[in-house]
């Protein structure tokens, strides 16, 4: 447990389980600070190719995300992300990134150094807003084990390619599905070599979100931690 003055959520999952828009609803209805871990690692890899840096140089693309000059934004409702002044919130979304980004979160110094980076906004944001809703693959285990809450959510592999399909494509035909395909399953197998998120750790309640829409998926998060804190909820 964290205190008092400051709770921690920390939500984990694979590519499409609906983590980061879940963690933003919750955030902005708790009026909590909210940390996507993901959109670091993304923007260290924006930052590497920025610099021309070979994404195959274990020590120089290290070395690169060490230096990163990043800013990431916390609020729920402007979440945006720089990188030495430079707004790259739009970049690093981009289908040139997310087809790279594994190279860079797989390397274990990058995640030494955005992990130490991610622990220490979880504090900062935490302290200044009471609370920190912070999501990626490995918070739950990792960056923060002794969070006040613990999820993982979950989705079939079906749901979890047409959610990302409408998202990248505007819906889930069967070619954009399959177009989608290698940066769903191969990002989370590549990614699973160095966190463990496709299954709970002990201690981690797992929330299926395969057949809910993003406001079922958020009122089941809101109630897990309200359980979790032995509240009422609202």
């Amino acid at each position: 447990m964290n205190g008092p003055d400051l709770v921690v959520v920390a939500i984990d999952g694979p590519s499409g389980s609906g983590k980061s828009s879940v963690a933003r609803a919750v955030a902005s209805r708790l009026r909590y600070g909210y940390l996507d871990t993901g959109a670091m690692y993304r923007a260290a890899t924006w930052w590497c190719l920025d610099q021309h840096v070979d994404l195959t140089d274990a020590e120089g693309v290290a070395a690169a995300a060490r230096a990163m000059p990043l800013t990431i934004g916390t609020d729920p409702e402007a979440p945006g992300v720089e990188v030495g002044g430079t707004d790259i919130s739009v970049p690093i979304r981009t289908t040139e990134i997310s087809t790279q980004v594994s190279a860079v979160a797989t390397n274990l110094e990058v995640r030494a150094e955005l992990r130490r980076r991610q622990r220490e906004i979880i504090g900062l944001v935490g302290r200044e807003r009471g609370g920190v809703v912070a999501e990626g693959r490995d918070i739950t285990t990792v960056v923060a084990p002794d969070s006040d809450v613990r999820i993982l959510l979950y989705a079939s592999e079906e749901a979890r390619l047409a959610r990302r399909s409408t998202e990248l494509h505007g819906n889930a035909s069967t070619a954009n599905v399959e177009a989608t395909r290698d940066q769903i399953v191969r990002r989370d197998r590549d990614d699973s070599t160095v966190s463990s998120f496709m299954q709970a750790a002990p201690g981690v309640t797992t929330i299926d979100t395969s057949d809910l829409t993003l406001q079922g998926s958020v009122e089941a998060v809101l109630d897990q931690i309200a359980s979790d804190l032995g509240r009422i909820r609202d």
